[in-house]
C-alpha cells in the first residue's frame, strides 16, 4: 500500500512541473493539425486516383 501511495505522490509531483500550454496555444495547434490532415486527405486521395486510373488502364 505505502508504495501506491509513494507512486501517486510521484506523480503529483511531475505532473506540477508541466508546462500546460493555453487556450490560445491549444486552439491554434489543434487548427494547424486539422488543417494538415485535410491538406494531406486531398493529396492521397488524388494521389490514389491517378494511380488507380494507370492501373485500370494498363490491366
Amino acid at each position: 500500500m505505502t508504495r501506491l501511495l509513494n507512486f501517486f505522490n510521484e506523480v503529483k509531483f511531475e505532473m506540477e512541473k508541466v508546462s500546460w500550454p493555453s487556450w490560445d496555444e491549444l486552439k491554434s495547434s489543434t487548427y494547424i493539425v486539422l488543417y494538415l490532415s485535410l491538406i494531406l486527405i486531398i493529396f492521397l486521395f488524388f494521389v490514389d486516383l491517378l494511380l488507380t486510373r494507370i492501373l485500370s488502364f494498363i490491366l
